[in-house]
């Protein structure tokens, strides 16, 4: 997708994106045959429920059929939320991840997965769990220092109430 056709689109859509109190995180433009997807992420504090994202399809189809943002060729719309393993690049989604657990991969080349404890406008304070029966540590890495970040599936996450305890 151009950048100009991504800025038009992200100009066109972010109002109404905000409208439904969310935020955009992401648009894409690809090919699936002769056809093109526009694929629309979208997330909040509270996370994005399917009937939020379904109800901001509509809203984004009527928009789109109003304007010549897409051209005249097919193309499908799908509006989502980000997934439970979603990439962190923003404050806010490091902010939103606040008890879960993240693979961080640094500039230096190392790699952790600790659990995020806190986070502020310099970096994270994170529990990196002990190995072999030891016990967690805890650690401070400044968002400089990070790389990549994805937040890690958990089959069997800590409960809130423990973490109260």
């Amino acid at each position: 997708m151009s950048t100009t056709q991504s800025e038009r689109l992200r100009g066109l859509l972010e109002p109404l994106v905000s409208a439904a109190d969310l935020d955009l995180e992401e648009i894409e433009v690809s090919r699936a045959g002769r056809r093109r997807v526009l694929r629309i992420v979208v997330d909040s504090d509270e996370g994005a429920t399917l009937d939020a994202c379904a109800e901001l399809s509509r809203a984004i189809s009527e928009k789109l059929d109003e304007t010549d943002a897409m051209g005249e060729d097919e193309y499908v719309l799908e509006v989502s939320s980000p997934g439970a393993d979603r990439p962190l690049s923003e404050h806010r989604h490091y902010v939103r991840a606040i008890g879960r657990l993240a693979r961080l991969q640094l500039h230096d080349g190392d790699e952790l997965v600790a659990r995020i404890l806190t986070v502020d406008d310099e970096g994270l304070d994170l529990e990196v769990p002990g190995v072999k029966g030891r016990k967690p540590t805890a650690r401070r890495i400044a968002f400089a220092e990070i790389a990549k970040a994805r937040v890690e599936l958990e089959f069997n996450p800590k409960d809130k109430k423990e973490e109260e305890a």
